[in-house]
This record gives C-alpha cells, sequence and structure tokens, in this order.
C-alpha cells in the first residue's frame, strides 16, 4: 500500500514528497488530476474516486448473537475518497478525506446486522481523515520527511479497491497493517527509493512500530520492492478493526500488536502486460500478558496480473494466492476469524488458496467490472481435531461476486 495516487498503468518510481515506489498492476487509468491556483498555497492538484457495488457470497452461515446471520446477498459503498496535494515547493502536504471499506476474499469484515461493511469515517480514530500529512522537501535534497496520518509501507495492494486490479483483496493484505499516525522519511540516491516510518500502525496512538520499504528500479519495466515492519513493544489490546475499538485482550488484534513482518513484490510490465508476484512472511511473539500463548505465524504468496486491451476499453485483472499459517496448541490466536464468530470459515490452522478475476470497462471517468473470487481450504480441521469452514457445513470453498461501478477524477 502507499501513499502516491496509482496514476501509471506501466511501472513507476516516484521520489516525491510521500514516499515509495508506484504499485502499478491496476485494471483502471486514473485520469489526469484536476489542477487549481491555491493561491498562497501554490498549485494544488485535486483527484479521488467513489465507488459501489452488489455482492453475492455463497456458503454463508449463521453467526454469533451481536452479528446475525451472514447476508448471502447485498450492497454497499466500497469506497470514496477526495484528495488534494500539493507537490512543488519545500513545504508539500497531502490530504485525503473519505474511507474504503474491504472485499477480502474469505475474510470480509461484517456489520452489526451481517452486511458485508461499508466504507464509513468511523474506520480510522482520525474520522473522516483517511491520510493526511505534511512534507518537507528541501531544495536539491535526496531526503523528505513526511508527518501525519500515513499509509502503510506493507504489501502491494491498496485500500482503495479502485486502485487495484480487482475489488476483492487478498489474504497478504488482511494481515498487514493499515494508515498510521506516525513520521516518515525517504531517502532517493539513483534508482533506490528507501523509506523508514515511525508511528502506531494500528491507529492504536501507540507509536511503537517501525516499518520500511526499498526500491529499486532496474530499468523502465522492472522496480523490485522489499518492505517489513517490526513491533518494538507491547500495543495491548488498544487497536481499531473495522472502525471499532477492540476492548477484548485476546483475539485478532494481539499479533498486529506484538509481530514482525517481512515481504517483497517485484513489479514487472511488458507491452499491454503488468505482472506483480509478492511474498510474505508474518511471526507475533508470544506474550501471555497480551493475550498470545503461544507463537504465531503466516506465510502468503500470489500473483497480480492485468492485461490491457490496445484500442479498447477493456481490460482484465486477476490474482491467484497461496496462504498458509500456523499457531501453537498452547495459543488461542488466529490469522483470520474463526467461523465460530460468524466472520469467515478459518480456524487457528489453515493453508488455502484462492484465485479472483474482474473484466474491466472504463470509458474516461467511468468504470465498470465484474469481480469474482473463489477461495479453497486445503484443509478443514486443526491438531486438535477441530472442524472448521465455510457455512454451516463447514464446506472447503466459498465463491464471491461482485458488480461494481463508479468513477475517479
Amino acid at each position: 500500500m502507499n501513499t502516491m495516487r496509482r496514476q501509471l498503468l506501466g511501472l513507476g518510481f516516484v521520489a516525491a514528497s510521500s514516499l515509495l515506489a508506484i504499485h502499478a498492476a491496476q485494471a483502471l487509468t486514473a485520469p489526469q488530476p484536476i489542477t487549481i491556483d491555491g493561491g498562497p498555497l501554490g498549485q494544488l492538484e485535486i483527484s479521488g474516486g467513489v465507488d459501489g457495488y452488489a455482492y453475492f457470497m455463497s456458503n454463508t452461515a449463521s453467526a454469533n448473537a451481536s452479528h446475525g446471520s451472514i447476508q448471502s446477498t447485498g450492497m454497499g459503498m466500497s469506497s470514496g475518497i477526495l484528495e488534494v496535494q500539493k507537490n512543488t515547493g519545500v513545504l508539500q502536504f497531502t490530504l485525503e478525506i473519505g474511507a474504503n471499506s474491504f472485499q477480502i476474499l474469505g475474510a470480509e469484515a461484517y456489520d452489526h446486522k451481517g452486511h458485508i461493511a461499508q466504507a464509513s469515517i468511523n474506520q480510522f480514530p482520525t474520522g473522516p481523515l483517511y491520510e493526511g500529512y505534511v512534507t518537507i522537501a528541501p531544495t536539491n535534497s535526496p531526503v523528505t520527511i513526511s508527518a501525519g496520518m500515513l499509509a502503510s509501507l506493507e504489501g502491494y495492494e491498496y485500500g482503495a479497491d479502485y486502485y487495484n486490479a480487482v475489488q476483492l483483496e487478498t489474504l497478504l493484505y488482511y494481515v498487514q497493517n493499515n494508515n498510521a499516525r506516525g513520521v516518515e522519511a525517504t531517502l532517493t540516491e539513483g534508482p533506490v527509493t528507501a523509506t523508514v516510518q515511525y508511528g502506531d500502525s494500528t491507529d492504536s496512538g501507540v507509536w511503537n512500530t517501525i516499518q520500511a520499504l526499498i526500491s529499486y528500479k532496474i530499468d523502465d519495466n522492472n522496480v523490485a520492492n522489499i518492505y517489513g515492519a517490526y513491533n518494538l513493544g507491547k500495543t495491548g489490546p488498544n487497536t481499531y478493526l473495522y472502525g471499532l475499538p477492540s476492548s477484548t485482550t485476546t483475539g485478532l488484534n494481539d499479533a498486529y500488536a506484538n509481530n514482525a513482518l517481512i515481504g517483497a513484490y517485484y513489479n514487472y510490465t511488458h507491452n499491454n502486460w503488468t505482472l506483480v508476484p509478492e511474498v510474505q512472511y508474518v511471526y507475533a511473539r508470544k506474550d501471555v500478558q497480551i493475550g498470545i500463548n503461544g507463537q504465531s505465524s503466516n506465510f502468503g504468496a500470489a500473483l497480480f496480473n492485468d492485461y490491457t486491451f490496445t484500442n479498447t476499453p477493456y481490460s482484465i485483472g486477476s490474482w491467484v494466492e497461496y496462504f498458509d499459517s500456523h499457531t501453537s496448541a498452547a495459543s488461542n490466536y488466529a490469522w483470520v476469524p474463526s467461523s465460530s464468530n460468524g466472520v469467515s470459515g478459518f480456524g487457528g490452522n489453515m493453508e488455502a488458496i484462492g484465485v479472483a478475476v474482474a473484466p474491466t470497462w472504463q470509458y474516461k471517468y467511468l468504470f465498470a467490472r465484474a469481480n469474482a473470487g473463489y477461495i479453497y481450504l486445503l484443509h478443514n480441521s486443526d491438531s486438535q481435531g477441530n472442524h472448521y469452514g465455510f457455512g454451516n457445513d463447514n464446506s472447503h470453498g466459498q465463491f464471491t461476486g461482485t458488480l461494481e461501478a463508479g468513477l475517479m477524477f
């Protein structure tokens, strides 16, 4: 996930006020931003997007009393973000107002009525401020400094789905940190850009997480990226998840409060093709004081693909993924919620493969696409003999389909 607006279908490598290499396998091409005279602020660029969708899911199950039954069909708003940037001068800034929701294949978030969660300004404790930071970019200096509400440096996929090749996101994205309040420094030397960020990472208000991203531009068609994160202390249960602060001392948020992550992705473009392989490993340290009673780790790999048909408004995006988590018998933690809370069909130890595809139409500012994904559990029982899966019958697989439409400007 990056803070820069993904304007290029091909690769990019940007050493600007915000930080990092452009991620590129998107089926949608963002129009040029609107430029206005900001008076004493200088030249400003305005851009953004909004989209809604209808969805269908197979093998949904009854949830616990706090959620009701998970709805297999519905409609919602996916993302809506307005961005204002000043990218010139010594003092620069980025301001993004709005929200996005998460359509993660097999592990979607749900609201209290059992519907897939919609974009909400309650997503972060900063309310409608999705991202907002100032950047100091001294003239002729290879270093820039930014501070404020920053995007995570982890992973390839972006939170606002219209910047991705497919609306449905991978489980790799699910276990990554999201936007954070913090400070960061970016160094650009020739083909290398390196960014280091220090902040709260999980919107806990506790600054104890370091993130880093290093990008190397081999040539115009190849960019290698390595990212990582490490938690320096104990965050406790004060993390922010799906718009509601967690008040428990065990469960999903604990690994975010005590984890380490490393990953890499590689941008490759050739003519109309864009390919991006990504690998990622996450590890949660044992800490009984915050409810992690045993070691827990997860490995994920994905291949993102995008193809644009020449001289047509059509393109097609897709990805495949593999996800393998391991939790010790002493731990009560799972990398994604278990079926007992009605959110998904994963247990403490799970191995899965997934695939998603999105035929896409775009005409100038307008776009529409059909997204389809299927996730399959390679096994559906843990070391204790407990069974898990999708639906009331613990099925191995689940299909998710959406019809999505929106605009970008």
